[in-house]
């Protein structure tokens, strides 16, 4: 089997079947399979995949377990050389798996691979970034990257000056579209679970680079992505919980104590800034 698809889906349908129909699509000469792990989608995600797609190996999830476990669901019962982590809200091309895959396979020291990614209106969404630090961190938990995004630690975060045309070893590459040969999962090993949602593919990066394999960045394959379709239905608070969660399991990992401590400590601000920005719209739009 050249290729194992994982595609995990929350309550994007449409999205979804428009992604699986843009795979069998354009997958022409591949051994592959599509694995499609619905986390408790409410919108009848589950039985549109069975009508539709028969081929697809379903798993229904009664609720949502997250990104990290449920991708490690497919994980185990995959059996491709080449691993593609692949959101529902995207679309790939005639040639964009192919291209992925004969770059990653020319350079055995690939340990994960992002292609180009596109908005809906074909411009270049940015999906390279640097490795999470403190300050970068403590901006964006006070959302100062919105009003401040030249600051230094923000500016190199998020790779502000990267060539989107230009291949290049990177820090991260976006979950969106990842391609990853099976031996990674064995030297580094799958998924952290304790990521619900956020930092997961962050994490994952991490521990490829530790182990001395390259995070590539491939413009000649591109996809397109409507981005954030699961996480528009989360609730601003809970979001914000979840993302603080995440960020605070990261750095436990990743960072010194002072580090984690101090960003412990902050999150509790990041989260009476979402919850008076929410109070304030609540009132804003109350008749009395």
């Amino acid at each position: 089997m050249d290729l194992s698809i994982i595609i995990v889906s929350w309550n994007v349908r449409e999205k979804l079947l428009t992604c699986l129909n843009s795979i069998f699509k354009n997958l022409n000469g591949l051994d592959f399979e599509v694995f499609v792990v619905d986390n408790g989608s409410s919108d009848g995600s589950a039985l549109a995949v069975k009508k539709n797609f028969p081929q697809v190996k379903l798993t229904e999830n009664s609720k949502n377990l997250g990104f990290a476990r449920a991708n490690n669901l497919a994980l185990g019962r995959s059996t491709g050389e080449y691993i593609l982590i692949l959101n529902p809200d995207t679309e790939i091309y005639a040639d964009t798996v192919q291209k992925s895959l004969s770059c990653i396979k020319t350079d055995p020291q690939i340990g994960a691979l992002g292609c180009k990614i596109t908005n809906a209106d074909g411009s270049v969404q940015p999906s390279v970034r640097r490795f999470p630090t403190f300050c970068s961190q403590l901006l964006i938990l006070y959302k100062l990257h919105h009003f401040f995004p030249r600051l230094g630690p923000l500016r190199r975060y998020f790779a502000a000056d990267f060539d989107y045309e230009t291949g290049a070893e990177v820090d991260q590459i976006m979950g969106a579209f990842m391609l990853l040969p099976r031996k990674i999962f064995t030297q580094v090993g799958m998924f952290d679970e304790n990521f619900y949602i956020w930092f997961e593919e962050v994490d994952l990066c991490k521990r490829i680079k530790a182990a001395g394999f390259k995070i590539y960045y491939f413009p000649e394959a591109t996809i397109k992505h409507y981005g954030g379709q699961s996480f528009k239905q989360l609730m601003p608070l809970k979001k914000r919980n979840f993302f603080n969660e995440s960020l605070l399991l990261y750095f436990r990992k990743h960072h010194n104590l002072l580090a984690w401590l101090c960003l412990a400590a902050a999150q509790y601000g990041s989260l009476f800034l979402v919850w008076l920005y929410q109070f304030k719209k609540v009132k804003a739009s109350d008749p009395k």
